[in-house]
């Protein structure tokens, strides 16, 4: 499934999120099984520290470049307008790519994230991004950001699960033609095991993990689950043959619980949940 972003770019709604592969054979095995299996999608950061991994396993690959969409990240210390043109460089040289198809600051860093964004913009008018996008923001980031941004972030990536569904904020998104990407979308598997979702998944032929990321793409949201397991790769994008239906959307969305696992940036003082990364 493709999903049209607000500037016409075509990007895959399911990728392979790369989160703590930082085991290089590893890392390269499981972005390997996922292009093999038909994703098109990678999402790394900066933070990662496998952007060298992704972009030896997508040169060795036997795909055009053209035809995988790379997502990246610049770190929280990294940002301000001058570090974050830096920053880029250095993740375009471990890449080795020579364009990146979207780039994000990463968390919205007070007194920064808005020269942070400054540059991304400049880095998309240069055409070396072809997405200009944020992550973990909330409305009063991208508020503040529509006051000085040129150009709108087209994506927000988010943490988003059944258990913190986000829908004020995505619909906030929605209604300013950003796409979201939502980020940990099984909830780091807190709400697996679960005999409702397992008796839904039933009436499929599906997992519950399967019918959960279904739900996602339902919603319009673009997904990235991390496996490092190459029969979990391939079941995370074995999603397309199936739809559910109103109640079992409506199930799923009563698990809704403010259910949290990475930090909120709306509270005062979130980035000392980084401190020491």
């Amino acid at each position: 499934m493709i999903k049209k972003l607000s500037n016409n770019v075509d990007m895959p709604q399911v990728g392979l999120g790369v989160y703590k592969m930082t085991d290089e054979t590893e890392a390269i095995k499981a972005i390997t099984t996922a292009l093999d299996v038909g994703y098109r999608a990678i999402d790394t950061a900066t933070l990662y520290q496998n952007e060298k991994e992704v972009g030896e396993a997508i040169k060795a690959h036997k795909l055009p470049r053209e035809d995988i969409f790379i997502t990246t990240k610049v770190w929280n210390t990294d940002q301000g307008y001058d570090n974050t043109l830096r920053a880029f460089e250095k993740s375009l040289e471990l890449l080795q790519v020579d364009y990146i198809d979207s780039y994000l600051t990463h968390w919205p860093v007070p007194e920064k994230y808005t020269e942070t964004y400054r540059a991304i913009e400049r880095l998309y008018e240069e055409k070396l991004i072809r997405v200009p996008g944020v992550s973990n923001h909330h409305q009063e980031h991208l508020l503040e950001l529509e006051k000085t941004a040129n150009i709108k972030p087209v994506i927000n990536q988010i943490e988003c699960h059944p258990l913190l569904q986000q829908s004020e904020l995505i619909k906030f998104c929605h209604e300013r033609d950003i796409a979201v990407t939502g980020w940990g979308p099984l909830g780091r598997g807190r709400i697996l095991p679960n005999e409702e979702l397992d008796h839904i998944a039933k009436k499929y032929n599906k997992t519950a993990a399967q019918v959960i990321l279904r739900w996602h793409l339902e919603r319009g949201t673009i997904i990235i689950p991390k496996s490092i397991k190459p029969s979990r790769i391939k079941e995370n994008f074995d999603l397309f043959d199936f739809s559910l239906d109103q109640e079992d959307m409506e199930t799923i969305a009563s698990y809704d619980s403010n259910g949290r696992t990475g930090a909120n940036s709306s509270e005062p003082g979130f980035m000392r949940h980084f401190e020491g990364m």
